[in-house]
């Protein structure tokens, strides 16, 4: 039997039906007490005696890899392992695992809804009436304008398709464009700054690394149209904040939709601005791209373990 720690903090909350296949596996298992990503002591702990880890957004570095004495495989719930030590795993003989298919199109259908819902001023029109004004906000559509999407891999190009009845103008800057598909998809590839100066809103769908931190910085951020709109629902990181704030707040920009922040949860100053948007990192929240991210990630869990005890 196979003693494994589930660290992911709502795992098995849509459904029991992954806990369920962890049991027909033999697997001993024990879920986060906390409700919430745990910090690198907690998971230091909790990581004792444990062969497999089901793993959320916790940080896993070669310190806390290497004093999980036993742990085999790592099968993380989601598509993002800026988290994980992918070095030391591999040095270490811990097998690593992701459920990148899933999440793309829970990703994808929020960031239109933020697109949206900026757009057309929703959260200022919900909030005025609750205090009792009959305010309309002028709005715009986004049918016919031009959305930037940086970034052309899974949740890009689901939300390009989620574009498409829109008949937007859709310009893409990747580090491998794919020319073909672009051209079947009616998508134009670009520059990024070039993509940023002509966008009417910019929605970034791309990893966190050394070289996309900060990726729309200050200077980014001054090429943008007036009235234009910035969504994040890929990486916290992606975006300078306090730059961001600041063309927000001086109204260079129109508005901006963040679902995840450098720093989690998020306390800052985007939170008093009338032009943002934000929410609580729930790009993978919808019940049915949750369950079928925690049946892969079991299943990546089982065979993985399967294969070092087939092994031994």
């Amino acid at each position: 039997m196979s003693n494994v720690f589930i660290s992911t903090s709502s795992f098995g909350q849509v459904s029991p039906e992954p806990l369920e296949a962890l049991d027909r596996a033999g697997c001993s298992y024990r879920l986060n007490p906390h409700g919430r990503r745990l910090d690198p002591e907690e998971t230091r702990e909790f990581l004792v005696g444990i062969e497999g880890l089901i793993a959320g957004t916790e940080r896993l570095d070669r310190e806390i890899l290497a004093a999980a004495v036993g742990l085999k495989a790592v099968s993380r719930v989601g598509v993002g392992l800026e988290n994980i030590d992918l070095v030391a795993a591999q040095e270490l003989g811990i097998r690593v695992s992701n459920t990148p298919e899933p999440p793309a199109r829970a990703v994808a259908e929020l960031a239109l809804g933020g697109i949206l819902a900026l757009l057309r001023h929703l959260c200022p029109a919900d909030r005025e009436l609750r205090r009792g004004n009959w305010n309309k906000p002028m709005g715009r559509l986004l049918s016919g304008s031009t959305a930037g999407i940086i970034g052309t891999g899974r949740a890009g190009r689901a939300l390009i398709g989620l574009l498409a009845p829109f008949r937007c103008r859709v310009l893409a800057a990747d580090l491998q464009p794919d020319s073909a598909w672009a051209e079947e998809s009616s998508v134009e590839y670009t520059g990024i700054d070039e993509l940023i100066t002509a966008s009417d809103m910019v929605s970034l769908h791309v990893p966190l690394t050394h070289e996309t931190r900060h990726l729309i910085d200050r200077r980014r951020i001054a090429l943008m149209k007036p009235g234009a709109i910035l969504v994040n629902c890929a990486r916290g990181g992606l975006v300078d904040e306090a730059a961001l704030a600041e063309n927000l707040r001086s109204g260079n920009i129109g508005g901006a939709y963040l679902d995840v922040f450098e720093t989690e949860p998020y306390h800052g100053e985007l939170i008093e601005l009338p032009n943002t948007l934000l929410s609580p990192h729930i790009g993978s929240y919808a019940s049915e791209c949750r369950l079928q991210m925690e049946l892969e990630a079991v299943s990546n869990l089982i065979r993985a373990l399967a294969g070092d005890e087939a092994r031994g």
